[in-house]
């Protein structure tokens, strides 16, 4: 393939643009290489500026479950944007999509809308304060949830630890209140509950995490983190923002009996537009303004023509009951694909499906936390994602991701990309 308008485009966006990017991971710092400047997307396809064609299983890292250019979708947002772009007043669109949202999920009886993922759980967070009255939060060491500054925190040496920052410009008086444990180590959230004085308002979680790679929380973990929440009068906030309407129709609700307090949602009730939401029970809403004394506003939150894209997305969902399984087996057979492929040449792998979510590691054990996740084998996963890019197949690129799989995508698609991987994994062995 040839990546000459590329390069030159990744040259000249370096000139005016922090590393030529306006999201880190899109320089393919962790893998090598010039990333594709994408022209157009169509169904499961990307093609890039020089003309190459990719099949796409990261479809904008979640929302795009219909792939691109969804017809209902795009009809929708044509629609609704030659009505006004923005108004910063309230519109239906707004109450049909929480409308929909609400009758899904038995945790959710208000919900608000916001432009980002990062917004939605900045704001739960700050609500959750405001509900109990206390400050210390607990977070999991590799779980993502946007770019906050107190989010924005590193783990010690030991099971659980005050954050420090792990980004310059995050001042240690902003992070000090967050405290970090081990995923599905429950002993590890013991240990922070004994080292908070002040009490834990949450404790924020993706249920499923997508941001060290796929790694599900064990139903086990889950059930104990709940009790524990439970007896300390603290909130179990679930970061559902990539898992939601991915993992199942109530993304990891779907899948496991433990309940939340609190929900952050956004990537596919967007469809591909700029979107983030946090919902609970009416009595923690009540303390969000303007009802109640917590201050949360955007100018731009529940933007007309998102929510258009969001309400065509959620409505073909949920038309469609079959359409998770079908999706889950697309992404099995992708993974199992992958794992003979690799086995055939003795690479070690381990795979994990979750509805429309996939990931891998080169790995010869399971992984259940980050600390495992980060001794995988990202030089084999550089190796593989360029293989795999230079054969047509375009993958997350960093083994910290989870992939998805979109309705466009067809079991003559999964063949061509078990058969790119049969032939780089025998390349790399060598």
């Amino acid at each position: 393939m040839a990546f000459d308008k590329s390069i030159a485009a990744f040259e000249a966006a370096y000139k005016v643009i922090p590393g030529g990017v306006d999201s880190p991971v899109r320089a393919f710092n962790s893998v090598g290489g010039t990333p594709p400047f994408i022209e157009y997307g169509k169904g499961a396809y990307l093609y890039d500026i020089d003309g190459n064609r990719y099949i796409d299983y990261v479809q904008s890292w979640g929302p795009l479950i219909f792939g691109h250019c969804d017809e209902d979708i795009e009809s929708a947002v044509i629609e609704t944007a030659k009505k006004g772009l923005s108004f910063g007043a309230p519109t239906m669109l707004e109450t049909e999509l929480a409308q929909e949202i609400v009758a899904l999920f038995d945790t959710i009886d208000k919900i608000r809308f916001v432009s980002s993922g990062t917004e939605a759980v900045m704001s739960a967070i700050r609500l959750a304060r405001g509900f109990t009255g206390k400050d210390d939060i607990v977070k999991f060491t590799g779980c993502y949830h946007g770019h906050s500054d107190s989010l924005l925190v590193q783990a010690g040496s030991g099971l659980a630890t005050f954050g420090s920052p792990s980004s310059p410009g995050v001042p240690a008086d902003l992070t000090k209140h967050t405290l970090l444990a081990k995923y599905n180590d429950i002993e590890s959230v013991k240990k922070c509950f004994e080292d908070s004085t002040e009490g834990i308002a949450c404790v924020i979680i993706e249920p499923i995490a997508g941001n060290m790679g796929l790694v599900p929380a064990s139903e086990e973990f889950l059930q104990a983190l709940r009790a524990l929440c439970d007896a300390h009068g603290t909130l179990l906030i679930f970061d559902e923002v990539m898992s939601g309407f991915r993992a199942s129709l109530t993304g990891a609700q779907g899948i496991t009996t433990v309940k939340p307090d609190m929900v952050t949602l956004g990537k596919v009730i967007g469809a591909g537009m700029p979107v983030g939401a946090f919902g609970a029970r009416k009595e923690i809403m009540a303390f969000l303004s303007p009802e109640g004394p917590v201050y949360q506003a955007g100018t731009l939150s529940g933007n007309p023509v998102a929510m258009a894209a969001g309400l065509a997305s959620l409505r073909k969902l949920k038309k469609n009951p079959t359409l998770y399984v079908e999706l889950g087996n697309k992404a099995k057979k992708l993974m199992d694909g992958f794992k003979k492929a690799a086995e055939a040449v003795n690479i070690p792998i381990v795979t994990d499906v979750r509805g429309s979510m996939f990931g891998f590691f080169f790995s010869d054990k399971p992984i259940k936390n980050f600390e495992e996740a980060l001794h995988n084998d990202t030089k084999t996963f550089a190796k593989f994602h360029k293989g795999m890019l230079d054969k047509g197949i375009y993958l997350a690129c960093s083994s910290f991701e989870a992939g998805f799989i979109s309705t466009a995508l067809t079991d003559e698609m999964i063949d061509e990309t078990i058969k790119a991987a049969y032939e780089v994994l025998k390349e790399i062995r060598g």
